[in-house]
């Protein structure tokens, strides 16, 4: 990592020095408060504490709890985290709750984005995906209760949106893996721990409600939730039932350019990019979710103990998007006013289609998950462990497209000189008159497909334990594990597009709806941001299939087969380690060294076809198969400097599969589409045969703790990645004797009449490395200030690579080099608040990651930070009410191509506001 001089630091624009002063500032006088804060702490050596759910257990050994302030709330989730955190022998970083049902979070990704190394990524601006430490979603492995927790659904990465914090009692980032844990997280393995019955101390019953206000879609959507926690017999059998549902709207708002022409495609800009049409997208969506967790455990003795828990989440979302296309209009009709930085940044056309595109999505989701645990002493030093899992996701997901597409004879000009300020004329959107037989150019009454989707899990763990307790050695553990893990998916189309040539085929054509009577009007659109008409008519899809069905017309699925498969992964494991907890130099030092073996049988079970569109017939099966095994040694030491100073080293080899879901594509696919306008032609080799991917990787960490939840640390941590995946967008020379342009991001055939992408999924070969560099701490200020109950927690993360450019090599996708959050609180035993600011940088996206960026293009997804604050009110112990607002800013995501005042890509989301209630007795 380059280290910047003061004249580097003078010449960066104010927004990046805006972005990493304000944090980095506070940050430092976190350091500098803390000599003054930690002085009565005591410095002999004490023993480490355990971990519990009570405030004065999540206190050091030597710190002082007495005084005024009862550690409660907010503040107790941050010692219990630390607790966990400093007790590990891992590097790891978490977030706990105070109580079943006070999780400090409205969703898992809002609470865990404050993790140091943390990223979230927003669907529709409601967190969905993570990354840790640049790596993308797909890096992070996720476990519930240390389990897989299947989906047929995770396009990039669990979806955490999924899960409902009322389920969670903490959440653990394992930033270095050890030898009992399955392969697969090299970012980090993120776990979610539930309730277990006999632990708990709190309240047996908990209830509460709460309404949701959506900026974007106005009205209130409700969520409740209830849990039972009771102890039976003796407290030898404990139960736990938590339920939850809740309904959530939200939308989002997208301007953005899709295609763009390179240097010389039109005249007049040989040294410039050139739009190759404009976009609208609204989305509309509705989710409906139901969770449910459970959980049974019995100690009958204290050397046995049995644990029977479950899970179950259910999904169904609807989706609108709505959706204009300008363009594609052609090179020929485009005359450029003025140009700037490579693009043409003012331009007019003198005629193009439009696509009016309504398209309604359902999806179904589904996931169980079942784990039966026995831990068992059978002598003082013997242990064992057996652990039994089984987790099914299904996805059943619909999409219906309706497009009517016209021609715009008078044109229009588009003005992308100021990014913040895009101009649009042409004629008018809400003039339904445009919709004629005269100017329509093609239309669908229905697009669409069926994809069937289920993914499982069937593992089984045995692990033996003998203590030792000599010579430093603590214990040795031996263990193995088999696990079998598929996803299959069935996938249909349903299409009825039209030809305006051959008219007489589409009886239903001459009842088209008018559009000025019978259109949906889209207002308000981007918030009425930008120089652009903010409504339009938008086709109805519901109305124009009815028609399709009062004249008996059915569009039934059809079989696709080439993009029908089935995945089998056979995955049996042996490990073993050896716990240290002994002495060094005088200093107490803990930790774990071992190793795993895994070996890897792949099945991938693709379709013949005699064609190479999902009009093919199936002609049979064909079988791609890979086997191999990988030698995985960790070792991950904690050394207690003092009662409050631990130093940690982590090394580990680590491995990613490729993801089994609905966006892995393991066959070879060829699609052709003769039925528009414009035909195209899509060919995509498959992940069938590729390796998987390995890294060896360090971790160093210095934590200081003084105080009850205070702490500061700094971690560094490299990765050596090799066989990263990666997308490699083509144009070749030619295609099945037809001569092609050659272009990557415009690949055409030579004539310019048919569309072509070509795309492969690559190993790269190359070592890549990742190093960064972690800040993270956690302050009250009791002792500084008049008023107790201040207090503050933030963190840095700093990452850098030499990974390739996107398309050329492996590169870490969506990676922002700088992440930082901040948030400070205050609470007493009836009031609380807290504002969180969380930032990221900017960061590259190709085709592979956005829907927004086309072919072999990239563009920049601009720094973003965004506050939420939430407040609180507990008028006794027993009540309690929270209000807050998400992206309390107003922030959004905004992208730029070529250079940073280039516009591409621009987003609205709004804020969500929440008020809930809950009880506790």
């Amino acid at each position: 990592m380059t280290t910047p001089t003061r004249d580097s630091v003078r010449n960066l624009p104010p927004r990046w020095l805006q972005t990493t002063t304000c944090p980095a500032a506070i940050m430092v006088a976190l350091l500098a408060a803390t000599p003054a804060l930690a002085q009565t702490d005591a410095t002999t050596t004490q023993p480490l504490p355990t971990v519990d759910a009570s405030p004065q257990a999540a206190a050091p050994a030597g710190d002082d709890t007495s005084g005024d302030v009862v550690v409660t709330g907010y503040r107790q989730s941050i010692a219990s985290a630390l607790a966990a955190k400093r007790n590990d022998i891992r590097i790891t970083d978490g977030i706990s709750a105070e109580d079943i049902g006070k999780f400090p979070a409205q969703n898992i990704t809002e609470a865990i984005q404050r993790i140091a190394g943390v990223q979230m990524s927003n669907i529709n601006g409601r967190g969905s995906t993570i990354s840790i430490r640049g790596l993308g979603p797909q890096y992070a492995r996720t476990t519930i209760n240390g389990q897989t927790f299947a989906s047929a659904d995770f396009k990039d990465g669990f979806r955490y949106d999924i899960i409902q914090t009322d389920l969670a009692s903490a959440i653990q980032v394992v930033k270095s893996p050890v030898a009992d844990m399955d392969a697969g997280g090299l970012a980090g393995t993120v776990n979610i721990d539930t309730v277990k019955p006999l632990a708990y101390k709190g309240p047996s019953f908990v209830a509460g409600i709460k309404g949701y206000h959506s900026d974007y879609r106005g009205g209130v959507t409700p969520k409740i939730n209830g849990a039972f926690i009771k102890s039976f017999a003796d407290d030898t059998i404990g139960v736990m039932l938590d339920l939850g549902y809740q309904k959530l709207k939200d939308r989002g708002d997208y301007l953005f350019i899709k295609n763009w022409y390179q240097p010389g495609a039109v005249a007049g800009a040989s040294d410039v990019q050139v739009p190759g049409n404009l976009r609208y997208r609204r989305i509309d969506r509705d989710t409906e979710q139901l969770m449910g967790s459970g959980a049974v455990q019995w100690k009958p003795a204290d050397n046995f103990e049995a644990l029977l828990q479950a899970e179950y989440s259910r999904d169904h979302t609807t989706y609108d998007t709505r959706q204009m296309v300008f363009g594609r209009w052609a090179a020929s009709a485009v005359t450029v006013n003025g140009k700037a930085n490579g693009v043409a940044n003012n331009i007019s056309i003198s005629n193009f289609n439009v696509d009016n595109n309504d398209q309604p999505e359902l999806r179904k989701l589904q996931t169980q998950a079942y784990t039966g645990t026995i831990n068992w002493s059978p002598g003082d030093t013997f242990h064992v462990r057996a652990v039994g899992h089984y987790t099914q996701g299904d996805a059943k997901l619909y999409e219906w497209a309706t497009i009517d597409e016209v021609r715009f004879r008078g044109g229009g000009t588009l003005d992308i000189s100021n990014p913040e300020n895009v101009k649009w004329n042409t004629a008018s959107l809400t003039d339904g008159s445009i919709y004629n037989t005269a100017n329509r150019t093609w239309f669908a009454f229905v697009d669409g497909a069926t994809h069937i989707q289920s993914a499982r899990d069937r593992a089984a763990q045995v692990d033996l334990t003998k203590d030792i307790d000599a010579a430093g050695i603590k214990s040795f553990v031996f263990g193995a594990k088999f696990h079998h893990e598929s996803f299959q998916t069935l996938a249909y189309r349903h299409d009825r597009d039209g030809d305006m040539d051959n008219l007489a085929a589409y009886p239903e054509y001459g009842s088209i709806p008018d559009l000025g009577s019978t259109g949906v009007l889209v207002k308000n659109f981007l918030g009425n941001d930008m120089s652009i008409p903010h409504q339009f008519l938008s086709v109805n899809a519901p109305l124009w299939q009815s028609i399709l069905r009062d004249k008996g017309i059915s569009v039934p699925d059809t079989p696709d087969y080439p993009n029908t498969y089935r995945v089998d992964r056979y995955i049996p494991a042996v490990y073993g380690m050896m716990n240290v907890d002994g002495m060094l130099f005088g200093k107490s030092v803990r930790g774990n060294i071992g190793a795993r073996y895994e070996h890897t049988k792949q099945d991938v079970t693709v379709s013949v076809t005699d064609g190479t569109d999902s009009s093919a017939k199936l002609i049979g099966q064909t079988h791609v198969k890979q086997d191999y095994g990988n030698f995985l040694p960790s070792a991950s030491l904690a050394l207690d400097l003092t009662s409050r100073f631990v130093a940690r080293l982590a090394v580990a080899k680590v491995l990613v599969r490729p993801l089994l879901n609905n966006q892995t594509q393991m066959a070879d696919t060829i699609f052709r589409d003769t039925s528009s306008l414009r035909p195209s032609v899509s060919v995509s080799q498959g992940e069938s045969r590729l390796k998987p991917l390995t890294a060896n990787q360090a971790d160093i960490s210095f934590e200081f703790y003084h105080g009850n939840g205070n702490s500061i640390t700094l971690a560094g941590f490299y990765k050596a990645i090799k066989n990263g995946t990666f997308t490699q967008f083509y144009c070749p020379s030619s295609y099945d004797g037809v001569a092609l342009n050659g272009v990557v991001s415009d690949c055409q055939s030579a004539d310019g009449r048919t569309d072509y992408s070509f795309s492969r999924k690559l190993n790269d070969n190359n070592v890549i490395h990742v190093k960064g560099i972690e800040l993270g701490a956690s302050q009250n200020f009791d002792m500084l200030l008049p008023v107790k109950g201040f207090g503050v927690v933030g963190n840095v993360t700093v990452v850098d690579t030499d990974a390739k450019a996107l398309g050329t090599g492996f590169n870490l996708r969506d990676l922002s080099k700088l992440t930082w959050n901040l948030t400070p609180y205050w609470e007493n035993q009836m009031f609380s608040a807290r504002l969180s600011v969380n930032h990221r940088s900017s960061y590259v996206q190709d085709a592979s990651t956005s829907f927004f960026v086309n072919g072999g293009l990239t563009h920049v997804v601009r720094p973003r930070t965004q506050m939420d604050v939430a407040l609180g009110f507990t008028p006794i112990p027993a009540l309690s009410f929270t209000a807050g607002v998400i992206n309390l800013n107003d922030t959004h995501e905004d992208a730029y191509q070529t250079t940073a005042d280039t516009f591409q890509m621009t987003s609205r989301t709004g804020r969500t506001f929440y008020l809930s209630a809950s009880t506790r007795f």
